[in-house]
């Protein structure tokens, strides 16, 4: 070859080479270095299975659950972040735990169905702030208990599954309306569930993700999941999870996926995950995501989403952990809480701390303890 088109070949070859864009670095993690978790001041009532809810003035209701024995509780509190402190406010009309509670767009709070003992509720109640009151308003179309319930776009809250009279499994679903203060049915779900996960999309569709049906024995798992379209009043069944699970948590990212994590498999504590999904709405397809720090389960409620994005995981397990969207890694906070922690709620404040509140040991010993998590 000629030298001159060696010389134009290398002088090519370089330029090329100066042209090539490098490879971006991996994503750093988040410092998490300043965020703190400190015990607060006690409930008057040890609790689980409560809900705990945030009202317009930035203090939490927190309603009814089960202290030892699941023997429902009637009563109340409110939490006041100002002074970390806990008063006693009326009481329920009627005891209840494993129920669902909904801020409406008005600022009360609607307070659905649940148990006590062997009844499932088909009572429902309205929390007026400004009274600090709760009044008894219409009656669920069935009893059901452990249900999930969603604050739809349009005001209505759509309930949906759960367990109801004798032990049964709902795949039944209504939505009650603030206007007439009426609970109406709408679509079915495909299969009855129970300890499965509802979340509301950024489209207004509500994602339906695992649980199960049967007791013991006869117990069995889902990997599947359903959409429900507000609009058309009816659900629709989505892609599955790689892994059936139940007992598990999802919530909303702020790029509009879906984190499932944790739950477990038919062996209940014997069988946590420490795995997670990713549920994609564009596609409404699941994928694998990052593992968790620590199994966890029963935590349904204990995933929230952080200002910047990032979600803290406060239940079901002894370890706090942060999941960090942009490096899609889970990384443990030091110290940890006194006890897994089941079945508690985490709200988030006003000033973007976190309470988790309640929830039960292992030995289903529930707690009166609270923690402050601040990021």
């Amino acid at each position: 070859m000629p030298r001159i088109l060696i010389a134009m070949a290398l002088v090519v070859t370089f330029l090329l080479a100066g042209c090539r864009t490098a490879s971006p670095p991996p994503p750093a993690a988040v410092d998490t270095s300043a965020s703190s978790l400190q015990a607060i001041g006690s409930l008057h009532d040890a609790r689980a299975a409560h809900s705990a809810t945030l009202l317009n003035d930035g203090t939490v209701l927190i309603v009814g659950g089960f202290a030892t024995g699941e023997a429902a509780l009637a009563s109340a509190e409110l939490y006041d972040p100002g002074s970390d402190s806990f008063r006693q406010v009326a009481s329920l009309g009627t005891a209840r735990h494993s129920h669902s509670a909904t801020r409406l767009a008005d600022g009360r709070v609607l307070i659905a169905g649940g148990q006590d003992g062997d009844r499932y509720l088909a009572s429902a109640e309205l929390y007026d702030p400004a009274t600090g009151r709760f009044e008894a308003v219409g009656q669920m179309n069935e009893g059901r208990s452990s249900h999930a319930a969603v604050l739809l776009d349009d005001g209505r809250v759509l309930l949906i599954g759960g367990t109801g009279f004798g032990w049964s499994f709902l795949a039944s679903a209504e939505l009650y309306d603030p206007a007439t203060q009426r609970f109406l049915t709408t679509g079915s779900m495909a299969v009855p569930r129970e300890s499965h996960t509802a979340t509301r999309l950024a489209d207004g569709r509500v994602l339906v993700v695992g649980g199960h049906v049967g007791r013991r024995s006869a117990l069995r798992l889902y990997a599947s999941a359903e959409l429900y379209d507000p609009q058309q009043g009816r659900f629709q069944e989505s892609a599955s999870l790689m892994t059936p699970r139940h007992k598990h948590d999802a919530v909303l990212l702020a790029d509009g996926r879906v984190l499932i994590s944790g739950g477990s498999d038919e062996r209940d504590s014997a069988g946590t995950f420490s795995s997670t999904a990713l549920f994609d709405p564009a596609t409404e397809q699941f994928s694998e995501g990052a593992e968790m720090t620590t199994p966890r389960y029963k935590h349904t409620g204990t995933s929230v989403l952080l200002a910047d994005g990032r979600i803290v995981i406060l239940g079901g397990a002894r370890t706090v952990e942060w999941y960090d969207t942009t490096a899609n890694l889970f990384k443990a906070l030091a110290p940890s809480l006194d006890g897994a922690r089941l079945f508690a709620t985490a709200t988030a404040l006003q000033d973007g701390s976190v309470v988790l509140i309640g929830g039960y040991s292992p030995d289903v010993s529930a707690a009166t303890t609270a923690w402050r998590f601040v990021p």
